[in-house]
């Protein structure tokens, strides 16, 4: 769904708090990334640096940081997970991935959820979830933008 140019796809899992996405896989995994909302308050990415695969990180804590032209933080994770795998060689081929395309080839890290089950109930989805980034958009007057070749 999209929301003054924020896109919101309905079938993907969403921290409010957080702006951050998570894809659960068929294999149990789950992709996370930034929401184009994230993306978009951010501005472009300078600078992204991971943790290394093979750490359990806890709900809360950081997978990454970003630095961009706005902002510095923490990619914090919404639930207790393993990292597998981050997407750093994207990123050194082009640092504007997550501006560009946030929900596909921008994603930031896959995981393994230490208790799937548990790890939905943070989230929200659907409706609900553009219902939320809706308010948002409004209360912060966000038009979402996407960075060109």
């Amino acid at each position: 769904m999209l929301y003054y140019g924020c896109d919101i796809p309905e079938d993907y899992y969403y921290h409010p708090d957080y702006d951050c996405w998570v894809r659960f896989e068929p294999d149990g995994t789950a992709t996370m990334g930034m929401t184009d909302i994230a993306q978009t308050l951010a501005g472009k990415v300078l600078y992204l640096r991971f943790k290394r695969p093979g750490r359990k990180i806890k709900a809360g804590r950081s997978a990454a940081t970003i630095e961009s032209a706005k902002w510095v933080g923490p990619f914090v994770v919404p639930f207790d997970v393993e990292l597998l795998e981050t997407n750093e060689r994207t990123f050194e081929r082009d640092i504007l991935i997550a501006n560009k395309d946030p929900y596909g080839e921008g994603w930031l890290i896959k995981v393994r959820p230490a208790d799937p089950e548990a790890a939905r109930q943070s989230l929200i989805t659907g409706q609900e979830a553009f219902e939320h980034f809706k308010k948002k958009i409004e209360a912060n007057k966000i038009n979402c933008f996407r960075c060109v070749d």
